[in-house]
């Protein structure tokens, strides 16, 4: 189903590159081109999103057992890598243009076909975003967000040809370029922040624990239990959540299973994409408390 939506994001830079590379020729403006280079990178972006989205996609296996979930975390973060490529790439286009201003050539054509271009983009990436936070895909709403980028960009570029084409002021063309790339370097950083947390184990957000807690809390005073050790990690889509149930001692193992399938359903029908282990402990022994240490090392 993920894969659907990272085709309409190849789609998307393909028409954009086109579109924006006709718009750098008919111009002949560095900032265009500039607009240009990072569709370029966009559509590299898409068809990493795209393979990290197959991997990670693929069933769990004897050397993966717990699945290739973090695939996504890799796409999100050589996205961001890719991203501050093209801002290098746009600098060393426009410092050369700094010493030698040229002329830019039918600049509303240029503007026309740009637009047109960021329109895609606008659709595209609103809609990945949308989709990527709702199915909980770090690797499409990575994508989302570089679109976004892109429109923000193609916004200034053609704010900046408008003007050039209304004043005549050459040097405007390499400094908007420029202005362009500080901004999306700062994109592709937080990109890579955010990857790499991921590949971290970083907890499952707070909201999703709360409403852990609230189970435990509701099931604590019903049957006189407790519960400790819960620990959590989230791994692209899925997330992981361990604890233990301590019950009395007289219960029979059966009844003990029962009740920890039932909190364990009731979790996963709160957290997406949860899988869930739990461990049965004497809730009057005094080991069933040491293992808590155990837990954290």
């Amino acid at each position: 189903m993920l894969e659907r939506y990272a085709w309409f994001s190849v789609a998307a830079a393909l028409a954009t590159i086109a579109l924006k590379t006709l718009a750098w020729q008919v111009t002949g403006s560095v900032g265009l081109l500039s607009d240009a280079l990072e569709s370029l990178i966009n559509l590299a972006a898409a068809l990493l999103a795209l393979s990290m989205l197959r991997l990670a996609a693929s069933p769990p296996d004897a050397a993966h057992p717990y699945g290739r979930f973090k695939a996504e975390y890799f796409a999100s973060g050589i996205e961001g890598a890719l991203i501050v490529l093209a801002a290098a790439s746009i600098v060393y286009a426009a410092v050369a243009r700094l010493s030698d201003p040229q002329p830019i050539e039918a600049p509303f054509l240029g503007i026309a076909l740009s637009v047109v271009a960021s329109a895609i983009n606008l659709g595209c990436g609103r809609m990945l975003i949308s989709v990527g936070r709702r199915l909980h895909s770090i690797a499409l709403e990575a994508d989302g967000q570089h679109l976004m980028t892109d429109v923000w960009t193609s916004v200034g570029v053609i704010a900046g040809v408008a003007l050039i084409a209304a004043t005549g002021w050459h040097i405007l063309d390499p400094l908007i370029a420029i202005a362009v790339a500080v901004h999306i370097v700062f994109t592709g950083f937080m990109l890579m922040r955010r990857s790499f947390a991921g590949l971290l184990d970083a907890a499952i957000p707070e909201a999703e624990r709360a409403q852990i807690e609230k189970i435990f809390a509701e099931y604590r005073p019903r049957y006189g239990i407790e519960f400790h050790a819960l620990l959590t990690r989230q791994a692209g889509a899925r997330r992981f959540i361990s604890f233990h149930l301590l019950v009395p001692d007289a219960w029979p193992v059966d009844r003990a299973h029962q009740l920890s399938e039932e909190i364990e359903e009731r979790i996963r029908s709160l957290v997406p994409h949860a899988i869930t282990l739990s461990h049965i402990e004497p809730i009057s022994q005094p080991a069933s408390y040491d293992d808590i240490k155990l837990e954290r090392w």
